[in-house]
């Protein structure tokens, strides 16, 4: 009777190791399969205006700060001398928003993406 509850115990542990060996490695491979690419055509130039910046995202999705703090991100439809039209706002269907470029702090848009 000793030797089967020895034999239970152990493919117990066995069972347990090979688990835990499965859930690190599987990540692990997986994370080796993806691979991070920059978007091609998005860039910013420090050198150049927030204006000239916000001109090279047009079409591009991006997220806006306000000077208020306040966050909007939309698509660049059109950039003027003092005007941003961002399209599509997220969070409000059929909305866009017609900002001035003074009022805005910052500005975010994706870099890079997954590739599988």
């Amino acid at each position: 009777m000793m030797k089967k509850s020895k034999m239970v115990g152990s493919v117990g542990l066995a069972l347990a190791i090979l688990l835990n060996v499965t859930m690190f490695l599987l990540p692990t491979e997986a994370k080796a399969k993806t691979k991070v690419v920059a978007i091609e055509g998005i860039s910013y130039n420090v050198n150049s205006s927030l204006e000239d910046n916000l001109k090279s995202l047009v079409g591009k999705k991006v997220y806006v700060t306000l000077d208020s703090g306040k966050t909007l991100a939309g698509f660049v439809k059109e950039v003027g001398n003092h005007l941003m039209h961002l399209e599509k706002l997220e969070g409000k269907d059929y909305f866009d928003a017609l900002l001035r470029i003074e009022n805005i702090s910052a500005i975010d848009t994706r870099f890079r993406n997954i590739q599988r």
